[in-house]
């Protein structure tokens, strides 16, 4: 037998083993990943996409908040787990498309390392103020920095996250001498801002929604193109005179690189269901997000285009991280 035949023999079985697979995929529970500690907007996506895809697979989809590293440590579990369908990723553009930007040696490539699925929803980051802080607009704030250069400290999520590049974002476009302390999780800088002990933080809305429709918090400005349903009254940057400046979050589902092809177009259509479900877009719109849909491809692609993007950013920024 030759070896082109042998080759073909071989790819050709490796299909069909590939397909059986798919075909009884999922016989046990699926694990959905979060590279971050529970409280947070990717955390709020991942149990909105385990919910669903629970009942649409007819097998449990659990939530495993591997926090750590700004997301490394839970990102870097899934690229090492067995390509099989079961070890899933939460993926979001702090984790996939500025860690690898901001970290000399993230231990991933985002276009090489994992099976694209599709995305999921997107979600805007807002400029969140204590009551007390007396800046009341985005020129207010910048007034304020500039003339006490240095004091003013502003709040973030992790390093890395898309909070955390925002305000180096921010920081740099702006011309302005501010300390940014980024926390572990969201739950602590929320924590300080209701405590006064941070003036201000960068965010998504999920976290704070509450805090503000009670009063114990002010939104300044959302980092998105058009103003967002949840937050009617507050402007954009853009409305605020800082034209250009936007910082929108994507979310969506990945796989390591590798899993069977079948196994990724099943998991994809029951995300396209999802998202096209009236309770669920009510449920992601409550958590702040607008839903979206792609296709695995697109989903590649919108990966591609936005570490691009965010690399832009780190690099204007000088932002670094160990």
């Amino acid at each position: 037998m030759s070896r082109c035949i042998r080759l073909l023999l071989a790819a050709a079985f490796a299909t069909l083993v590939s397909l059986a697979h798919a075909q009884d995929y999922p016989a046990r529970t699926v694990t959905l990943v979060v590279p971050y500690p529970p409280g947070g907007g990717v955390d709020a996506m991942a149990r909105v996409v385990a919910d669903r895809l629970s009942t649409a697979l007819g097998q449990q989809v659990v939530v495993d908040n591997r926090g750590g590293g700004s997301g490394l440590v839970g990102t870097r579990a899934v690229v090492k787990a067995a390509p099989d369908g079961y070890t899933l990723l939460l993926g979001h553009t702090g984790s996939i498309s500025i860690n690898p930007s901001l970290y000399a040696n993230a231990g991933f490539d985002p276009r090489k390392d994992f099976s694209a699925i599709g995305l999921i929803a997107s979600m805007p980051v807002v400029l969140i103020a204590h009551p007390s802080f007396p800046a009341r607009s985005i020129a207010d704030v910048i007034a304020l920095a500039k003339k006490e250069p240095g004091k003013l400290n502003i709040g973030t999520s992790a390093v890395g996250t898309g909070g955390y590049m925002s305000a180096e974002s921010f920081k740099a476009v702006a011309g302005l001498d501010v300390t940014i302390i980024p926390y572990k999780g969201t739950a602590g800088v929320m924590n300080d801002l209701l405590g006064g002990h941070v003036p201000v933080a960068f965010g998504v809305i999920p976290p704070a929604l509450g805090n503000l429709a009670a009063g114990k918090l002010r939104a300044i400005a959302v980092a998105s193109p058009t103003r967002t349903a949840l937050l009617p009254d507050t402007p954009t940057f853009a409305e605020s005179g800082m034209p250009g400046f936007e910082a929108v979050l994507h979310y969506g589902v990945l796989a390591p690189a590798g899993t069977p092809k079948p196994i990724v177009d099943r998991l994809n259509a029951e995300l396209r269901k999802l998202a096209a479900n009236d309770e669920v877009k009510k449920r992601i719109a409550s958590e702040g997000g607008d839903p979206l849909t792609s296709s695995p491809e697109e989903y590649a692609a919108d990966i591609d285009r936005e570490e691009t993007q965010w690399s832009k950013v780190v690099k204007a920024s000088g932002a670094k991280a160990e």
